[in-house]
């Protein structure tokens, strides 16, 4: 009987345990949307167009997510956050997944009590100034003036890159991107100090960009990847294997364009066949439909479609692939294998 009684208990815990693990994902099919914690706007990663239509590199991600879970990548609204109230935002449920420039780190894994679920940007801090101060290096800024976002990790690095080099400055304390260019632009500082790519992404937009430098000095690791609430395996899961699969997809040359033919008439390459719903049953082990991986990358392609499009070589913010570019290509993205 106690082994009878054990078991009955054991498989109760399971049944509370699976129902809440469920939460997120029922609560997002009850209302129908994925609702996604972006910047308040950042160009090439989140903004709104001229209709007011939210895009970019970070927001794509988002409505991969949404189409993953209903096949439709509208079936998302979004929630521009800043540096201090993005955590509030989701640790309240305000929002379903942050896809917003978000550093991971221990203390915010851990300590805040969220779940990090891979990396989509491989980043580090830098510093922009205006050409006309003469500055050629991070170490030549004794004394400056220093936007800088509260409520981040730029902060942080900001104080311990100025201390291990012995010189002194003045934050100028900052809460959005949109602020901060307001400031710079302005003279209220004479450095902005941010993850690389945002500085390349706010210069793009400048009247004259070509009057603006970057630093060489990168002083930090800054991977940037979506998060969700701890306690919730399978919305984790589901977020993960989002972003895996649209990695996967570019490993495999899947892409928007050839993503239904493949669908429909499969692939001589195992790994695309299961990634594409025509082998094994993945998309019940995360709840989902069969096909959630060919709704997720149809909805804006491969990851490397995703990057050009967005924020590539050939847009106005011109980032090169570097770290982010695949394992197999020189750089460090790299997902699980799909089986």
């Amino acid at each position: 009987m106690k082994v009878k009684g054990a078991i009955i208990a054991a498989a109760a815990v399971m049944a509370v345990s699976a129902a809440a693990n469920a939460a997120t994902l029922d609560d997002v099919k009850a209302k129908g949307f994925v609702q996604c914690g972006v910047s308040t706007g950042l160009a090439g990663f989140a903004f709104t167009d001229a209709n007011g239509v939210w895009d970019g590199f970070d927001v794509t991600f988002c409505r991969a997510t949404a189409a993953a879970i209903f096949g439709d990548a509208n079936a998302i609204k979004f929630t521009p956050t800043t540096g201090k109230t993005r955590f509030t935002a989701l640790a309240s449920g305000e929002v379903d997944i942050l896809y917003r420039n978000t550093t991971w780190t221990l203390s915010r894994d851990v300590d805040l009590g969220f779940t990090f679920t891979g990396v989509n940007y491989y980043d580090g801090q830098g510093f922009m100034v205006r050409k006309s101060l003469g500055v050629k290096s991070a170490k030549e800024l004794d004394g400056a003036t220093v936007c800088i976002q509260t409520g981040t990790t730029t902060e942080l690095n900001l104080a311990d890159f100025f201390r291990a080099n012995g010189m002194s400055y003045e934050p100028v304390p900052i809460e959005t991107n949109a602020e901060a260019q307001q400031k710079y632009l302005s003279n209220a500082c004479d450095v902005y100090t941010t993850d690389a790519s945002g500085l390349a992404a706010t210069r793009a937009t400048f009247e004259k960009p070509g009057e603006h430098a970057l630093l060489p000095e990168i002083i930090s690791k800054e991977p940037l990847g979506p998060l969700v609430r701890q306690g919730d395996d399978q919305w984790a899961d589901i977020s993960a294997w989002v972003l895996n699969a649209l990695i996967i997809a570019e490993e495999k040359g899947v892409t928007k364009a050839n993503v239904a033919k493949l669908a429909a008439d499969g692939s001589a390459d195992p790994e695309v066949n299961r990634l594409l719903g025509k082998e094994g049953s993945y998309g019940e082990m995360l709840g989902l439909p069969a096909d959630w991986a060919v709704h997720a990358i149809s909805a804006g392609g491969n990851y490397g479609e995703i990057f050009e499009r967005n924020v590539g070589e050939s847009t106005a913010i011109g980032l090169a692939r570097g770290l982010n570019q695949l394992w197999s290509k020189g750089g460090i993205l790299y997902a699980p294998p799909f089986r």
